[in-house]
């Protein structure tokens, strides 16, 4: 099960790595999806995207209750 999030803002917590390991830059990202693997795609813009673990972003709770009570 894919949870898709209709493109919300959130911001990363300090020193978030994505999958590859990597440091991500801080900034506003938009929650594109969370995928069945438990990754979440974030987007900073058209061209760049990370997946990265939702634990290391803010609001992502809140969005994922919506969404799972928007699917029922």
């Amino acid at each position: 099960m894919t949870i898709n999030n209709n493109n919300k803002e959130v911001s990363l917590k300090p020193e978030t790595r994505n999958h590859k390991g990597f440091f991500i830059q801080q900034g506003d990202y938009k929650l594109m999806s969370i995928d069945e693997s438990g990754w979440a795609l974030i987007c900073l813009d058209d061209a760049v995207c990370h997946y990265v673990d939702p634990d290391n972003l803010e609001q992502v709770k809140e969005l994922m209750k919506e969404s799972v009570t928007a699917q029922k």
